[in-house]
C-alpha cells in the first residue's frame, strides 16, 4: 500500500476520536474561560484597590512631609503656612492644622491669622475615637459646602519631640479617584465603583456626575460591611441590570472597590472562546486530511533531512541546507537557514547589550558612591573650614592692628612673616572647601581666557621642562561663575596627574572651547557650556582603575607620592559649578578629561566696571554682590573713608573675632555697637535705630542666622546697608543689595566697604 493511502487511513482512523476530543475540549474551555474571567475580575479589583491605596499613600506622603517641617516643629506658622499652601494647591486640596483639642490653627484656603471656627464636616472625630489619634486616618465622603463638591479628609499626627502636638489634615476632592478610575480603561460594559465605609459612592466609571455622593443599594452595603475579604455575589446595578459583582477592600483606609460585570457579558466571553476553539478544531481536522495527502506524495528523505537541520538550529548552528527539489520543504528550509543566522546575530547583539547594561550599571553605582563619599568628606571639611576661617580672621585683624602700632623694623618683619603664614593657611582652608558646598563669598564671574592664563603659570611651574605643554584656546571663550582658586587647583591637579602618568616626558594638551548642548549627557541640562579638555600621552588606566579613579583617597601611586585627592577635587569643583567631569582612558594610549562648566548669565565685569560698581549706591533690586579684596595701601585702618560719625552694628558670636574686629573698626573711626547673635541685633535696632550700617556673620547660634537677619533688615529698614561675612555656610544668599565678605577679610577691605556703603545713605 502506498504511503499516501496509509496516511489517509490514519487520518480517517483518528477522525472520529478527534471530534469527540474536540467536543470535550470545547466544554472544558467554556468552563475554564468562565473561571478565568472570574479570576480576572478578582485580580482587576485587587489591582485597582492597590492603585487607590497607592494614591492615598502618595497623599499621606505629602502630609507626612509637611508634618515633618522644621518650621512647624519650631512653631513658625507663617513659613509652614506658605509650604502647606503650595503643597495643597498642587493637588487641588486644602491643608488644615488642628491642635489636639480639635481647634483649627490655620487653613490654607483662609488667610493666615484669620479666626477659624468649627470643625470640618467629616467623620474624623468619630474615627479618632474608634482608632486613636496616633495613626493615619481617612474619612468617609462628605459634601463640602465652601467648594460645593464631595471631598474626603486624610489626617496624620504631627510629632514634636516624639509626642503628638497637632493634627494635620488634607482635604481632597473625590475627583482624584475619578481620574484614577478613568485612566484604567475598563471595558465599557463593566461598572467600577469606589465607595467609603458607609457605602457612599466616591467614583464611578459610568455616569459619575449622577451617582457620586449617592448610596449603594442597602443589600450591597450590608454585604460590604460584613467582611474585609474579597466577596463575589450576584446583584443588580442601580439601573436594574443583572450583574456579577466583586467587592475588594482598599488597604489601610477601609474603603472598597466594586466591579460589576453584566451576566450576559460573563457568558458571552466563554461562549465565544468555545466557538473559536470548535472552529479551530474543525479547521485543523480538515487541514490534517489535506496535509496527509500532500505529504504522502513526497519522499521521506527530505523530511528526515529537514529534521536534522532543525536539530542543528536548536543547537544554535547555522544550517548549510541543500535543495531537494520540493518547493515547500525547500522554502521552509531556507527560512530555517535565515532564522539560524538571525538567532546568531541576535545572540551577539544580546551579549553586547548585556555588557553595555552591566557597564552602565557599574558607572551609575560608581557615581552614586562617589557622590556619597564626596558629601561625607564635604561635611567634614566644611566644619573644619568654618572654624579655621574664624581663627584666621582673628589672626588677620590682630596682625594688621599690630602692624599699625609697631615701630621697630624687626617687629614689622615678624608681623609680615605671620601675615604670609596666615595667607598660606587661608589658601589651604580654601582648598578644603572644594569638597563642601560652594561658598558665595568666594564665587566670581571670571573671564575664562584670563583665568586660564593664571592657571597656566601654576601648571608651567609644576610640570617638568621635558613635558611639552600645548594649549588650544578658542577665541571668545564664554565667562563662567566659579571659585577662581578651585578653578586653578583643578587644572593644576589634572596637569600633575598627567605629568606623573607620562613619567615626566610627553605631550600635555589643554584645550578650551564653547559648546551648545541640545542633548547633553545625563546630569547636565541643555544649554551653553565651556568645555575644558586636558589630554596626556601617559600609560592610561585599566577599566578597574578607571572605575575608582574619582574615589577620594584612591591612588595607584606609591605611599607618600600621592593623596588620592587630585581627581576627586577636580570632580568636586565641576559638580559645585553645576557642571560635569568625565574621564576617558585607554591603557597604553593616555587619558582625556572633559570638564563642562555652564556659561555665566552675565559677562564678567572689567576692572573699571567693577570699580564703578563698588562706588555706586546699592540698589534694592540687584543680586547679592561678592566683594573682592582691594589692592593693599599704606593705610591699613582705612582712614581715607568717611568713618567719623558712622555707627556700625557688628553682629558676631565668636569672642576672639568680635574683640579683634571691634578694635579695628574703632581704630578706623567707626562707632561700634556689638550684638552676639541675630536676636540681640534685632533688639538693638528696635530699641535705637541710629545705626548707619549692619555688619554680621552668617553662621550664628539661635533661630536667626545672618541671612535671616539681612532679610529682616531689608524688609523693615530698606535704606540700611547690610554686609555679611562668611567662613562657611551651606545656605545660599539670595537677598538683593546685600554685600558678602569671605573670611578671613582684610581690615582695609572691610573699612573701605563700610565707609563707602554708609556714606551713600
Amino acid at each position: 500500500m502506498r504511503f499516501r493511502n496509509r496516511l489517509l487511513l490514519l487520518v480517517i482512523a483518528i477522525l472520529v476520536p478527534s471530534f469527540i476530543g474536540a467536543a470535550l475540549a470545547v466544554a472544558y474551555v467554556y468552563v475554564e474561560q468562565q473561571k478565568d474571567q472570574e479570576r480576572g475580575i478578582a485580580e482587576t479589583g485587587r489591582a485597582f484597590a492597590l492603585l487607590i491605596d497607592n494614591e492615598m499613600r502618595h497623599q499621606e506622603g505629602i502630609l507626612r512631609t509637611l508634618a515633618a517641617s522644621p518650621a512647624l516643629a519650631a512653631g513658625e506658622f507663617g513659613e509652614f503656612y506658605q509650604h502647606a499652601r503650595r503643597a495643597a494647591e498642587a493637588v487641588d486640596a486644602v491643608a488644615v492644622l488642628y491642635d489636639l483639642d480639635g481647634k483649627a490653627i490655620l487653613n490654607t484656603r483662609r488667610p493666615l491669622g484669620v479666626a477659624l471656627t468649627g470643625r470640618d464636616p467629616s467623620n474624623l472625630p468619630q474615627l479618632m475615637e474608634r482608632y486613636g489619634k496616633a495613626r493615619t486616618l481617612v474619612s468617609d465622603v462628605f459634601f463640602a459646602p465652601p467648594v460645593q463638591r464631595y471631598d474626603f479628609m486624610m489626617q496624620v499626627p504631627v510629632l514634636v519631640d516624639g509626642k503628638p502636638r497637632y493634627h494635620l489634615v488634607l482635604g481632597l476632592h473625590v475627583g482624584i479617584l475619578q481620574q484614577l478610575l478613568e485612566r484604567q480603561d475598563f471595558p465599557k460594559a463593566w461598572i467600577a465603583t469606589v465607595f467609603d465605609r458607609n457605602g457612599r459612592i466616591a467614583a464611578r466609571s459610568s455616569d459619575p456626575r449622577h451617582y457620586v455622593g449617592t448610596l449603594l443599594r442597602e443589600r450591597t452595603r450590608k454585604l460590604a460591611a460584613t467582611t474585609d475579604r474579597d466577596l463575589v455575589f450576584p446583584s443588580h446595578t442601580l439601573t436594574g441590570v443583572p450583574v456579577r459583582a466583586q467587592i475588594t477592600t482598599v488597604p489601610n483606609s477601609g474603603w472598597k472597590v466594586l466591579i460589576a460585570i453584566p451576566s450576559a457579558e460573563i457568558r458571552r466571553v466563554p461562549m465565544e472562546a468555545a466557538a473559536l476553539l470548535a472552529g479551530m478544531m474543525a479547521v485543523l481536522l480538515v487541514l490534517a486530511i489535506a496535509a496527509g495527502r500532500w505529504f504522502a506524495s513526497r519522499a521521506v528523505a527530505p523530511i528526515e533531512y529537514l529534521g536534522r537541520c532543525a536539530d542543528r538550529l536548536a543547537d544554535g548552528e547555522e544550517i548549510p541546507y541543500r535543495p531537494h527539489g520540493l518547493e515547500e520543504i525547500d522554502t521552509v528550509a531556507w527560512r530555517m537557514v535565515e532564522a539560524s543566522k538571525q538567532i546568531r546575530r541576535s545572540k551577539r547583539d544580546l551579549e553586547h547589550r548585556v555588557n553595555e547594561a552591566i557597564l552602565a550599571t557599574e558607572q551609575a553605582q560608581g557615581a552614586l558612591l562617589r557622590g556619597q563619599k564626596l558629601e561625607s568628606l564635604g561635611r567634614l571639611t566644611a566644619g573644619i573650614a568654618h572654624e579655621f576661617n574664624n581663627l584666621l580672621q582673628t589672626l588677620t585683624t590682630a596682625l594688621q592692628l599690630a602692624a599699625m602700632q609697631a615701630k621697630e623694623p624687626n617687629l614689622q618683619r615678624l608681623i609680615d612673616t605671620c601675615k604670609r603664614t596666615v595667607t598660606r593657611a587661608t589658601t589651604l582652608t580654601g582648598q578644603l572647601g572644594s569638597f563642601g558646598q560652594v561658598q558665595e563669598g568666594r564665587l566670581a564671574t571670571v573671564e575664562t581666557a584670563a583665568q586660564l592664563d593664571s592657571a597656566l603659570q601654576l601648571i608651567r611651574g609644576a610640570v617638568a621642562d621635558s613635558v611639552v605643554l600645548e594649549t588650544d584656546f578658542a577665541p571668545g571663550l564664554w565667562p563662567v561663575r566659579v571659585e577662581p582658586l578651585q578653578f586653578d587647583l583643578a587644572l593644576l591637579n589634572l596637569a600633575i596627574n598627567a605629568r606623573d602618568a607620562m613619567g615626566g616626558n610627553g605631550r600635555l594638551v589643554i584645550a578650551a572651547r564653547n559648546v551648545t548642548l541640545e542633548q547633553p549627557p545625563e546630569g547636565l541640562a541643555p544649554g551653553d557650556y565651556l568645555l575644558l579638555t586636558v589630554q596626556d600621552e601617559g600609560a592610561g588606566m585599566a577599566p578597574d582603575v578607571l572605575a575608582r579613579a574619582l574615589d577620594p583617597f584612591f591612588t595607584t601611586k606609591s605611599p607618600g607620592q600621592g593623596t588620592g585627592l587630585g581627581l576627586p577635587q577636580a570632580y568636586a569643583f565641576a559638580t559645585q559649578a553645576q557642571g560635569m567631569l568625565t574621564l576617558h582612558s585607554t591603557p597604553g594610549k593616555g587619558t582625556r578629561v572633559h570638564i563642562h562648566l555652564p556659561r555665566a548669565q552675565a559677562d564678567a565685569p572689567s576692572v573699571s566696571a567693577a570699580a564703578e560698581a563698588a562706588e555706586a549706591a546699592v540698589p534694592r533690586d540687584m543680586a547679592p554682590d561678592v566683594v573682592a579684596p582691594p589692592a593693599p595701601s599704606a593705610n591699613a585702618a582705612g582712614a581715607d573713608v568717611p568713618a567719623a560719625g558712622v555707627t556700625v552694628l557688628f553682629v558676631e558670636d565668636d569672642v576672639l573675632v568680635r574683640e579683634a574686629v571691634v578694635e579695628a573698626l574703632a581704630a578706623a573711626g567707626f562707632a561700634v555697637r556689638v550684638a552676639v547673635d541675630g536676636e540681640a541685633a534685632l533688639a538693638e535696632l528696635e530699641r535705637d535705630g541710629a545705626v548707619d550700617i549692619v555688619f554680621s556673620d552668617i553662621v550664628m547660634p539661635g533661630s536667626i542666622s545672618g541671612i535671616d537677619l539681612a532679610a529682616i533688615v531689608r524688609e523693615r529698614w530698606p535704606a540700611l546697608p547690610v554686609v555679611l561675612a562668611t567662613g562657611y555656610t551651606e545656605r545660599r544668599v539670595s537677598i538683593p543689595g546685600v554685600k558678602i565678605l569671605a573670611k578671613p577679610y582684610d581690615v582695609e577691605q572691610l573699612t573701605g566697604l563700610l565707609g563707602r556703603l554708609s556714606g551713600r545713605r
